[in-house]
C-alpha cells in the first residue's frame, strides 16, 4: 500500500498502484500512421437510456490536464476513481478517454466481441521505433497475424522448457553478483534485476549476450532503449509548441531509434551469416517460421521490430514484478516465511532444476498476488468497434479508447473481499484462484486480454519463478533500512532505487554457492542448441491402422501426436496418418480408430483447427452422420484461463458423441501450469487409450514389428555384433585442439580447470560468444555399459532401427560399440517410470520384479529422480534383468551439445 499525496485531490488519498504512463491525448488512428479520423463524438449526450459520464470540470483545449500530477499520474487518475466512482472521463489537448475502475465494467468491456484493443499516444511513440510489432500494430494489421502465427510455438512449453538452462545461466550471475557483495553492503535491486530480465530476454530469444554485470556502463542498446521509452512516454504530453523548440530532444530520440535498429539488423545478420545456426530460438523461428494461414514468412523489417519489442515488452515488467515481489515479502514476514520454507522443502540445497518449478505452488500464488496488488502494466485501453452502452446506462463511442484501470479493477472489494488491498498470497493458490476466477470472469487480467495478451507470458512466468526460488534458497533477505519507499514511472512502475541486503544462508560465500550452482550435470531438454528434427516418420506395415489428427499452436499437441504415432507399434497398431484437424474436416475415416489431440486458446480453437471445429458445429446432429466413426480425444489447457479451460477438448469430445461416434476412452486431460503434460499424457496413453483400442480391435500388442531375438519389443533395435576395428563414426561438428589445460583449484575443491582451445580455420570468436561442443561420456562409464552387456573392448555393431522409427543412431553401418555408447547417446540421464517398467518386464525372479515396481510407483521421487538414478545404474543393481542391448539403446536419449 503506498501513500499518494497529490495536490489536485485529497492530500490524505491512499492507493495502491503500478502502472504504465497515462493516456494523456488522444487521436484515433487508421492502420497507416498519421492517418486520423473522427470516430467519436467528443459531447456527452445522452438519450433516454443512458446517463452522462461523470468528469471533471476542465479548461479549454487543455481540458483536465491541469488534474493529472506530471511526476506520477496514475496516482490521479487512482484518486480520480476514488472521487468519481466506477467510471468517469477525461478531456486533454481535444481528446478524450474513459476510465473504468471496478470488475463488472472492466469484465463488459473485456469483450472481443464489442471491443478491440486501442493504441494509445505512448505507444504510438514506441510505434516510431518498432512500427508493427506484435505490441503496437493496429487491430488487423497483416503482419501482426504473420508475426503471431509464426511466433506462437517458440512460446509453447516445449520451447519454454527448453530456455530454462540459459535462464539458470543468467540467474546464477546474479546470485553469485550479490554473494560477492556481502551481507551489509545494500543492493539496488531494481537495477540488478533489469540486468537480468534483459540478458535473459537476450541470449534466449536470439543467442546475445549483453553481460550486462561485467560492466559498470549498460551496453549501448540498452542505454537507447531506456532513454527512447522514456521519451515516447513524455512526448505525448509535452506543451504544444514549434517543433524548432524540440530539436535536440528529437534528434536524439531518432538517435536512440537507429541505435536500436542498427543493433538488432546486426543480430540478424549475423544469425544469417552462421552464427548460432543451430540454435533453435526465436530468432531462428522468424528466420524459418512460415505462417500456417497465409504461407508466409516473416521480413527482415517485421523480424528487427519484433527483437526490439521483445526487449522492450519483456524487461520491464518482469523486473518490476520481481522488485516489487520482493518488497512485499519483506514487509510481510509471514509470507517471506512460508515462501522460503517451501523452496527449501522441494528443492532443498541441490541445483533448481525444471522440474522443480511445478513444485512450488505458494511462490506462484505470491507472483499472481504481485501481479494483483501491484500489475507492472496497471492498465490497458481497449475501444469499442461501434457506439455502445456499458453498465446498461454509459455511452461510449466508436474508437474513444477505454481504459481498463487494474490499479482499482483488481482490488475491487466485489471480488476480492474487504481486505482486497492487503497482500495475501494465499488467496491465490490453485483452488482459490480457479474458483475467483471462474466466478469472476477477467477479474484478474496483469497480462493483458484476448488475442493481444502478452504472447511471452509463460516465458516471464518461468524465468520469475526460477528467479525467486534460486534467490530465496541461497539468501536471506532484509530492506536496507536507509531505505525511503518510492515509485518510479517511464513506461511501467517499479519501486524506486528500491536498496536490500542479501545474507548468504547456511554459511554461503561466493566459491560455495559457484560450486552448488553448477553441480547440476545434465542441461534440461530444450530446443536451443538441440537437433532439428527433419522429414516425417513413416508409418510401419504391420498392425491395425490409425489416424492421429491434432491441433496445436505451440506444437505440444503435435509432438504428443507423434508420441502415439511411435508408441503405436508396440501395442499392435500403425499410424497411416498423422495430420492436423483441419485436414479431416468432412472426412473422419471409419475403417481404423481416430486419436485427436488438441488444445484451447482463449477458449478459440487452435490455428489448424479451426476448420474442424466449424464443420463439426454446423454437422446435423439428428442424422449421426459419424456413427462409424471411433475416437478418443486428449487435451491439453491451462487453468489460469479458468472461464475456457479445455474448452475446445470437451467440445470435440462431447459433439463427436452427438453426431453418433463412439467414444473409445475417456478424454484425457493435462493443465500445463502445472508442468506434468508428459506425464499426464504417458499415463492416459498407457491406462486409458491403448488398453481400449486393444480391446477394441482385438490388436497383438507388438505384433507390429515384433522382433522375437530383442525380446519382443516392436521399439527394440536389431544388433548385430562383429569386430572389423574401422571406426565409421563421424559427426557434423569441426574439430579443436586443445593447446593448454590446467587445473585451478586444490585437492579439496570441486575441480576446476583452464582451457585454451585453438579453433579450426574459418572459425572465429568474440566476446560474448560461447562455445558449442558435442561431447562424450565418461570412459568409465562407457566401460561400464559394455561388461553390462558383454561386449568385449573392440566390438562393433550394427544398429537396423524399427520400421517407422526415426533414431539419431548410426545405422545400416558397422560401429564400435564403445563409440556408439560413448558418443550417441545419454547414458547418465535419470530412468523414467517407463523405463522401470520395460525392465520390470525383462526380469527374472519376483522379488526383482516387485522392487523395480516399487521404484517406478510411489518411490520413483525420491529414490530414482531425486538421485538421478540411470538405467545403466538400476541394471547393475538388478543383475536378474535381461534387457536386450537393442531396447536399452532405444530407451536412452541421443548425446545432446553443451554450450
Amino acid at each position: 500500500m503506498y501513500t499518494t499525496n497529490n495536490p489536485s485531490t485529497s492530500p490524505s488519498s491512499v492507493t495502491t498502484i503500478a502502472a504504465t504512463p497515462v493516456f494523456s491525448s488522444y487521436q484515433h488512428y487508421d492502420q497507416q500512421d498519421g492517418e486520423q479520423t473522427s470516430d467519436y463524438n467528443m459531447s456527452a449526450e445522452t438519450d433516454d437510456r443512458t446517463v452522462p459520464i461523470p468528469e471533471p470540470s476542465g479548461l479549454p483545449f487543455l481540458g483536465n490536464i491541469g488534474i493529472l500530477d506530471r511526476e506520477f499520474p496514475l496516482g490521479s487518475m487512482v484518486s480520480l476513481a476514488d472521487q468519481y466512482g466506477e467510471i468517469y472521463r477525461l478531456r486533454l489537448l481535444g481528446s478524450s478517454f474513459v476510465v473504468v475502475s471496478t470488475h463488472a465494467l472492466a469484465n463488459e468491456v473485456c469483450d472481443e466481441k464489442r471491443f478491440g484493443k486501442a493504441i494509445h499516444p505512448s505507444l504510438q511513440e514506441v510505434r516510431k521505433g518498432v512500427h508493427d510489432g506484435l505490441f503496437t500494430a493496429h487491430p488487423g494489421e497483416e503482419n501482426w497475424g504473420i508475426a503471431h502465427r509464426v511466433l506462437m510455438p517458440a512460446f509453447g512449453p516445449l520451447s519454454i522448457r527448453g530456455m530454462f538452462d540459459e535462464m539458470r545461466d543468467i540467474a546464477s550471475q546474479l546470485a553469485l553478483k550479490w554473494a560477492r557483495y556481502g551481507p551489509k553492503s545494500p543492493i539496488m535491486v531494481t537495477d540488478d534485476f533489469t540486468r537480468l530480465t534483459l540478458d535473459t530476454l537476450a541470449l534466449c530469444s536470439m543467442g546475445f549476450r549483453f553481460n550486462s554485470y561485467y560492466s559498470p556502463k549498460m551496453h549501448p542498446f540498452i542505454e537507447a532503449m531506456g532513454d527512447f521509452l522514456t521519451a515516447s512516454g513524455n512526448r505525448p504530453i509535452r506543451a504544444p509548441l514549434p517543433s524548432a523548440f524540440y530539436r535536440s530532444e528529437d534528434q536524439k530520440f531518432e538517435s536512440d531509434i537507429e541505435v536500436l535498429r542498427r543493433t538488432a539488423k546486426e543480430v540478424l545478420e549475423a544469425r544469417k551469416a552462421g552464427e548460432g545456426a543451430d540454435r533453435k530460438d526465436l530468432l531462428d523461428a522468424m528466420l524459418r517460421g512460415v505462417d500456417p494461414k497465409t504461407g508466409k514468412k516473416m521480413s527482415d523489417d517485421s523480424i528487427i521490430n519484433n527483437l526490439i519489442t521483445f526487449l522492450i515488452a519483456g524487461h520491464e515488467t518482469t523486473s518490476g514484478l520481481l522488485s516489487f515481489a520482493f518488497y512485499q515479502l519483506m514487509k510481510n514476514p509471514a509470507c517471506y516465511e512460508r515462501a522460503q520454507r517451501e523452496v527449501d522443502e522441494v528443492v532443498g540445497k541441490g541445483p533448481i532444476d525444471i522440474d522443480h518449478m511445478s513444485k512450488l505452488p505458494y511462490i506462484a500464488a505470491v507472483l499472481r498476488e504481485t501481479l494483483r496488488v501491484n500489475p507492472t502494466i496497471p492498465l490497458f485501453g481497449m475501444s469499442a468497434h461501434e457506439n455502445t452502452v456499458v453498465g446498461g446506462k454509459y455511452k461510449v463511442y466508436k474508437g474513444e479508447p477505454i481504459i481498463n484501470l487494474l490499479a482499482k479493477v483488481q482490488l475491487d472489494p466485489v471480488v476480492w473481499g474487504s481486505d482486497a488491498t492487503e497482500f495475501k498470497p494465499e488467496r491465490m493458490l490453485e483452488e482459490n484462484f480457479e474458483r475467483i476466477t471462474k466466478e469472476f470472469p477477467n477479474c484478474w487480467k496483469p497480462f493483458g486480454n484476448g488475442m493481444r495478451a502478452c504472447i511471452g507470458r509463460p516465458f516471464a512466468w518461468q524465468e520469475a519463478q526460477l528467479v525467486m526460488a534460486m534467490l530465496l534458497q541461497n539468501f536471506n533477505f532484509i530492506l536496507d533500512p536507509n531505505y525511503h519507499f518510492a515509485l518510479k514511472q517511464t513506461l511501467t512502475i517499479k519501486p524506486k532505487d528500491l536498496y536490500m541486503r542479501a545474507i548468504p544462508r547456511g554459511g554461503l560465500n561466493a566459491t560455495t554457492l559457484e560450486h552448488r550452482l553448477q553441480s547440476l550435470d545434465q542441461p534440461s531438454t530444450g530446443a536451443n542448441g538441440a537437433t532439428k528434427e527433419t522429414g516425417s516418420t513413416p508409418a510401419a506395415t504391420a498392425g491395425v491402422p490409425l489416424t492421429v489428427l491434432y491441433g496445436s499452436n505451440s506444437g505440444t499437441c503435435e509432438s504428443l501426436a507423434r508420441r502415439i504415432a511411435t508408441d503405436a507399434a508396440t501395442h499392435g497398431f500403425r499410424a497411416v496418418t498423422i495430420d492436423h484437424m483441419d485436414s479431416a474436416k468432412g472426412r473422419l475415416p471409419t475403417d481404423q480408430p481416430v486419436v485427436i489431440i488438441t488444445a484451447s486458446y482463449e477458449g478459440q480453437p487452435p490455428g489448424n483447427a479451426g476448420h474442424f471445429i466449424a464443420w463439426l458445429e454446423a454437422s446435423d446432429k439428428a442424422a449421426q452422420p459419424l456413427k462409424d466413426v471411433s475416437y478418443a480425444v486428449f487435451g491439453c489447457g491451462h487453468k489460469d484461463w479458468a472461464q475456457t479451460f479445455h474448452r475446445i477438448p470437451k467440445l470435440v469430445d462431447s459433439t463427436l458423441e452427438q453426431l453418433g461416434a463412439s467414444r473409445l476412452t475417456s478424454a484425457g486431460l493435462t493443465d500445463a501450469s502445472t508442468g506434468a503434460v508428459f506425464s499426464d499424457f504417458e499415463a492416459w496413453e498407457d491406462d486409458k487409450l491403448w488398453p481400449a483400442l486393444i480391446a477394441r480391435y482385438n490388436a497383438e500388442p507388438g505384433a507390429a514389428g515384433r522382433d522375437e531375438e530383442d525380446g519382443g519389443d516392436a521399439s527394440a533395435m536389431k544388433v548385430r555384433i562383429s569386430n572389423p576395428r574401422k571406426s565409421t563414426l563421424g559427426q557434423d561438428v569441426k574439430e579443436a585442439r586443445v593447446v593448454e589445460a590446467r587445473v585451478l583449484t586444490t585437492e579439496a575443491e570441486a575441480t576446476k580447470k583452464h582451457l585454451e582451445i585453438e579453433l579450426p580455420e574459418g572459425m572465429s570468436y568474440a566476446a560474448g560468444d560461447y562455445l558449442a561442443v558435442l561431447p562424450v561420456n565418461p570412459a568409465e562409464t562407457v566401460l561400464r555399459a559394455m561388461r553390462r552387456f558383454g561386449l568385449p573392448r573392440d566390438a562393433h555393431i550394427t544398429i537396423e532401427a524399427a520400421e517407422g522409427q526415426p533414431t539419431a543412431l548410426p545405422v545400416d553401418a558397422a560401429v564400435p560399440a564403445f563409440d556408439v555408447l560413448s558418443s550417441y547417446i545419454e547414458l547418465s540421464q535419470p530412468a523414467t517410470k517407463r523405463n522401470l517398467l520395460a525392465l520390470q518386464e525383462t526380469a527374472v525372479g519376483e522379488a526383482t520384479k516387485k522392487e523395480l515396481g516399487r521404484l517406478a510407483g510411489g518411490a520413483y521421487t525420491d529414490e530414482v529422480g531425486a538421485k538421478r538414478v540411470s538405467v545403466l545404474d538400476v541394471l547393475e543393481l538388478f543383475p536378474a534383468v535381461n534387457l536386450p542391448i537393442g531396447t536399452f539403446l532405444s530407451m536412452m536419449p541421443p548425446m545432446r551439445i553443451r554450450q
